[in-house]
């Protein structure tokens, strides 16, 4: 028989084992919708999210590679309001938010801007309680495969907004908790990948959420350190408020 021959019934046969076996592997991994719904609950459960309407977060941000650390600020409303207040010394201030309807941010480097397209997409992901909320945000869900972050055995879940490129999100086989989230962020420079490391997670009011956020983008690291979290406290409307000069893009618009 032709050694070819045989080479090619050979390699046909193998790719037909493989297929099937990751065929076989794919159906034994749990549904993205479980995955995340498992997630929901191992981190409080959807009642224990929904009575918080609104919420301030204190934190620190630190930038190594620049000697720079500063302090973040966020404060949010249901269903989608927020505002962000970014201070880094030799940076300056940089702020962010939406009034539920225009999402901008202004800082010394790139102005007054108004968040459009798959830019205010991304924004509007990031509104309260948006881990109860996945069904509205994404419109398909699903389980790729298996994966180790920090040394933990993962599910990798792909996840397809309704506007602009999936989110990749590794949950931990065990606690079912988010460790890795890999993702496109959109901004008024551009595209970049980012890819952000959760850990330290610890309960607030009755929530189980990360206390540190490592995220590492255009090569360099960023670390957010959570301080301090205050559910249902009374934040005044005006907070909310555009800018003036947000609110003039926003009329030229």
């Amino acid at each position: 028989m032709n050694c070819s021959h045989v080479a090619k019934k050979f390699a046909i046969g193998a790719a037909l084992v493989l297929s099937l076996t990751l065929a076989r592997a794919a159906d034994d991994l749990p549904k993205a919708e479980t995955i995340l719904d498992k997630y929901v609950d191992a981190t409080g459960g959807k009642a224990a999210y929904m009575k918080h309407h609104t919420e301030i977060t204190k934190g620190t941000m630190d930038i190594a590679a620049l000697g720079v650390k500063g302090t973040v600020t966020t404060y949010s409303a249901e269903p989608n309001k927020s505002y962000t207040e970014f201070d880094l010394p030799g940076l300056g201030k940089t702020t962010k938010g939406t009034d539920g309807t225009v999402y901008w941010m202004q800082s010394a480097m790139v102005g007054a801007h108004i968040e459009e397209g798959a830019e205010k997409a991304q924004s509007m992901r990031a509104r309260m309680n948006a881990e109860v909320a996945w069904r509205e945000l994404f419109k398909e869900v699903k389980t790729v495969g298996m994966d180790t972050v920090e040394g933990k055995e993962c599910y990798k879940v792909e996840m397809t907004p309704t506007e602009g490129a999936p989110i990749t999100q590794y949950y931990d086989k065990r606690s079912s908790l988010i460790l890795k989230m890999t993702m496109t962020t959109q901004s008024a420079l551009g595209e970049q990948t980012a890819d952000s490391f959760y850990s330290d997670y610890r309960k607030e009011d009755d929530v189980v959420m990360p206390h540190k956020i490592k995220t590492n983008i255009a090569g360099q690291d960023i670390v957010f350190t959570v301080d301090s979290v205050t559910f249902n406290p009374e934040i005044p409307a005006d907070k909310f408020a555009l800018p003036s000069e947000i609110k003039a893009l926003a009329n030229k618009k």
